[in-house]
């Protein structure tokens, strides 16, 4: 039987691709491309056969590439950094998927390991089999494509996914590990990577290469509304200099369905710039909308929706991509007699009464306010308001948040949420901004924000149509201009300065 046999069984240390060491991470990540491919393509052409009647007698297996590093001595990397190196002497290691989607960031990782340690990178095949699902990139509904025979063996055909091997222990900090196992190398193990890659097209219907690497978060579609008018006309031509020199960072504007609208402003683009891409039948649960660098250093923009379970859920997936940063803009309830509808809310400390991340996350690990993030949110609001010193203190306070799980929270007994409120100095309520914040600590995501007050409760000011309509028209296009204004300071801070080490614990493993 040879390797290119649809029953071949591929096994650790695969005499077709044995494990090689490498000092040069370019050559390394063209490995890892090269064994990705070929055990992939093997599932695909194997499947193909198998859905049109083929019978297979064996199973068909690919694995994951790996890459792994063993150390003798213990870390002497430069300590004002937070990733790059690993705890101390050892054998760590890692399973690694979609090396097209993250050929930067995988070199620049296996850049950072070899110079803070000087030992090769050994590539080659591990023992963690690729679920045939996550064969096709772009996904494929697989057991609709069967007929009732084929999908009851296709188990015993092929490896599924397993929730197994995609939990969160290395993460959380719970992970066990066995004597003579390896250390992990990276956060995300490759099918856990693989999973939300796919769950990311599912929830927002765009796929995961067009997400940039700093994100804003929403609960509101007027947000969504005011970021694509904007988006579209950033892509029009403009025979302003300024204009046009700010327009130029951005290639693309891409929609739901990957509409994309490409930047009029640019002469090094594809001469065909129509339109490409299909709007989606109806739109996704969490649509996502991205303002494309072409680095990947744009800014993506999602509507979560409401509720701290869809804050959860699209940051347990777009955390694998690795962000720089992400931001949640939203609205608020202001708890203080002294705001005043349309006033900011700068988030300094969270209190977590959503309880959706408690077995994640227990409620007694702080999460502490980021500085880099703080002060980029403060200056946008300034830049944007073009308000400083004590008349920024008139719009902007900078307090707690407290998030809740339930909306109507406001038809409960008040005495025993106004009494926590107090306690914790809270002064704006939501229902999102602890889970994403919360998400961001255990992902190792820079996090950050800011929302503003569109009702006040406790005072009588509640939220009614009339009102609330006045108060979108007001207010989001500005509050919009700061997130967007926030995460471009961020972006030219650089990632080293950004990606703090209050993130990381005293045990980590190397990749950010």
């Amino acid at each position: 039987m040879t390797p290119a046999s649809p029953a071949y069984r591929y096994r650790y240390g695969d005499s077709m691709f044995p494990t090689e060491q490498f000092t040069d991470p370019h050559a390394a990540v063209a490995r890892v491309h090269e064994i990705y491919e070929h055990h992939t393509a093997l599932l695909r052409e194997a499947f193909k056969r198998f859905a049109n009647g083929e019978v297979m007698t064996e199973r068909v297996r690919a694995c994951y590439p790996f890459v792994r590093v063993t150390t003798e001595f213990n870390t002497r990397a430069d300590t004002r950094h937070s990733f790059g190196f690993v705890s101390g002497p050892g054998v760590f290691e890692t399973t690694l998927t979609r090396p097209s989607l993250y050929t930067n960031y995988l070199v620049s990782q296996f850049k950072l390991l070899r110079d803070n340690h000087d030992v090769p990178l050994e590539i080659g095949v591990s023992d963690m089999p690729i679920p045939v699902h996550f064969a096709f990139p772009e996904g494929i509904h697989v057991e609709g494509n069967l007929d009732p025979d084929h999908l009851r063996t296709l188990p015993d055909v092929f490896d599924l996914p397993n929730l197994a091997t995609m939990d969160d222990r290395i993460v959380n900090g719970t992970l066990e590990e066995l004597p003579g196992d390896p250390h992990p190398l990276a956060l995300f193990t490759a099918p856990r990577i693989d999973y939300s890659l796919h769950r990311l097209k599912h929830y927002t219907a765009t796929s995961p290469d067009r997400f940039q690497r700093y994100v804003l978060f929403t609960n509101y579609a007027f947000y969504v509304d005011e970021f694509i008018r904007m988006g579209r006309e950033l892509m029009q031509a403009t025979n302003d200099p300024e204009q046009r020199a700010y327009r130029q960072q951005y290639t693309a504007f891409v929609e739901p369905g990957d509409l994309t609208t490409w930047n009029a402003n640019l002469d090094d683009l594809p001469a065909d710039r129509a339109l490409t891409g299909v709007a989606p039948a109806r739109q996704p649960q969490m649509p996502a909308y991205h303002l494309q660098r072409a680095d990947g250093s744009g800014i993506t923009l999602i509507n979560i929706g409401v509720g701290p379970s869809n804050a959860k859920t699209i940051t347990d997936h777009v955390a694998v991509l690795r962000p720089h940063g992400w931001i949640m803009l939203g609205h608020c309830a202001g708890l203080s007699t002294s705001q005043r509808m349309g006033d900011y809310v700068l988030a300094h400390a969270y209190v977590r009464d959503d309880h959706v991340l408690d077995d994640d996350l227990p409620l007694w690990v702080p999460v502490p306010a980021l500085a880099e993030v703080q002060l980029a949110l403060q200056d946008a609001v300034a830049t944007i308001t073009q308000l400083e010193g004590y008349e920024l203190k008139r719009i902007m306070r900078t307090g707690t948040v407290a998030s809740i799980d339930d909306r109507n929270w406001e038809l409960r007994d008040h005495r025993k949420p106004l009494l926590r409120f107090n306690q914790s100095r809270a002064i704006a309520l939501d229902m999102e901004s602890a889970t994403v914040a919360a998400n961001g600590f255990r992902f190792r995501v820079p996090y950050g924000t800011l929302l503003c007050v569109s009702d006040k409760p406790l005072h009588g000011e509640i939220k009614l149509p009339g009102m609330a309509n006045r108060f979108y028209e007001q207010r989001v296009n500005q509050h919009l201009k700061i997130g967007i204004k926030a995460l471009e300071l961020l972006r030219n801070q650089g990632v080293e300065q950004l990606h703090s080490r209050k993130l990381r614990s005293f045990s980590e493993p190397a990749f950010r």
